[in-house]
């Protein structure tokens, strides 16, 4: 495999954060192990990314103390330190165009004596904010390849979750194309990496040098193959891991479990906090669950997986999720997931792993999970079947040593010593593109999904 010279922009990649800054920071770090990477980060998070060690050929800082205190403010006592606001990203879009002029003026004369053989945009992640450098290279000398990017989730009406989440700004995302440099980022550059199969759909109309690779990934040394054998009468231990907020549906996992948990065979355990906690504390008591039910609030990563491992099955049921980091961990660690089949759970999640339910409405949602949790709790060896295999795709295709191949692969194609990779979102959405470019969702579903369906007909 070509060792490649990469200058990666990353400007708040930060290995001791969450979310983006750490999704981000683990792709560039394990892409360096491949290649000659030179990145490019703004200066608050300098001392962090040079506290990590990772094995960069260098570490160029981009400097704008002004712009950056005005930002650290804002995102402090303005957006409440809340990553997933929408109103954030369009804060952040002079901020992004300032970075990249910067670093373009500071690599500028680099890049043309040779120094780089391409140039890759991992951060911003959101399609929405485009990219200086693929107009100022738009004639080369070197090529341009933006991604893994993802957004553009729509709010899914019928549940009351999705709704309660939306800002005032969610109706505007489609104004982002009429942005400076919006059209000519995706025109320009060599390749799109998409991070969803819904963001694929977005730009389909650049199917020709459009691939499809998951935003988030999981290190080696998480991945398990234990066999699990609880002993006789042993509780069917479920989990949900993630912020309590309304999108998240930790409100639909705990209808869907009540049953079980009402007769005693099951525990219900909530790793995170936020909002909505009192609201669904409040239903686990009108539904007679309190005893068998445990808010645990936030945790340390490390007591999360411990968690994980000895969970049975991890219910998910979120209504507007991107990355879906914490499947990854689940399936990693030999949690069964059930989660809702929209946005990165769905595109990461297939029926010899685990289920995904189609999002018809609240009470179906409901129900069907139901059934799956009663087939489960009923089945322990189809149990342990899924576990297994869903250990052994999260080694395979889910670490960021797979990610890190699959990126090499498209930036090899890009530079015309390899073949096109074939990188198409996991739901096959690329059977429906016609010849306007438009791609239409696939009307099959899962086998698992399919039969569930079938049965309450």
């Amino acid at each position: 495999m070509s060792r490649l010279r990469i200058l990666l922009l990353a400007p708040f990649c930060d290995p001791d954060a969450v979310s983006m800054p750490y999704v981000a920071y683990s792709h560039a770090a394990v892409l360096s192990k491949l290649h000659d990477v030179t990145l490019v980060v703004g200066a608050p998070v300098e001392e962090k990314v040079r506290r990590a060690k990772g094995p960069f050929r260098s570490i160029e800082v981009v400097r704008m103390p002004l712009l950056e205190r005005i930002h650290a403010w804002s995102f402090r006592w303005i957006f409440r330190n809340n990553f997933a606001s929408q109103a954030l990203t369009a804060f952040g879009y002079p901020f992004s165009q300032a970075f990249e002029w910067r670093a373009w003026r500071q690599l500028r004369h680099r890049i043309f004596a040779g120094e780089f053989d391409v140039v890759l945009r991992i951060l911003p992640m959101s399609a929405v904010l485009p990219s200086p450098f693929a107009f100022f290279l738009r004639k080369g000398p070197i090529p341009f390849v933006i991604g893994p990017i993802s957004g553009g989730l729509p709010f899914v009406k019928g549940f009351s979750q999705a709704e309660n989440q939306k800002e005032w700004i969610s109706s505007m995302r489609n104004l982002y194309r009429y942005l400076p440099l919006a059209r000519s980022t995706y025109r320009h550059a060599a390749a799109i990496i998409a991070a969803s199969s819904q963001t694929y759909a977005e730009f389909a109309g650049f199917r020709d040098k459009l691939f499809f690779i998951p935003e988030n990934g999981i290190s080696r040394s998480l991945c398990s193959d234990e066999p699990r054998n609880p002993e006789p009468g042993a509780k069917f231990e479920l989990i949900f891991v993630g912020g309590l907020i309304p999108c998240k549906g930790c409100d639909l996992a705990l209808r869907a479990a009540a049953p079980l948990l009402g007769s005693g065979l099951a525990r219900f355990t909530a790793l995170g906090d936020g909002p909505e906690r009192n609201r669904l504390e409040q239903l686990a008591r009108s539904l007679g669950i309190e005893k068998h039910v445990s808010f645990c609030g936030w945790v340390s990563h490390e007591e999360a997986l411990r968690r994980l491992r000895s969970a049975d099955v991890m219910v998910f049921p979120s209504v507007r999720d991107f990355g879906a980091g914490v499947v990854f961990e689940a399936l990693a660690t030999g949690a069964v997931p059930v989660v809702a089949d929209f946005g990165g759970p769905g595109d990461i999640v297939h029926p010899e792993v685990g289920y995904k339910v189609p999002l018809t409405n609240e009470d179906d949602v409901v129900a069907q999970m139901e059934t799956i949790l009663a087939e489960l709790v009923q089945n322990r060896s189809l149990l342990e079947r899924l576990r297994q295999q869903g250990m052994s795709y999260a080694r395979e295709r889910l670490t960021w040593d797979a990610k890190a191949q699959d990126i090499t692969r498209v930036l090899h194609w890009v530079l015309r010593i390899g073949p096109k990779p074939d990188l198409l979102p996991p739901k096959i959405l690329a059977a429906g593109i016609g010849s306007s470019g438009q791609i239409a969702a696939s009307s099959a579903s899962s086998p698992r999904v399919r039969n569930y369906n079938e049965s309450r007909v």
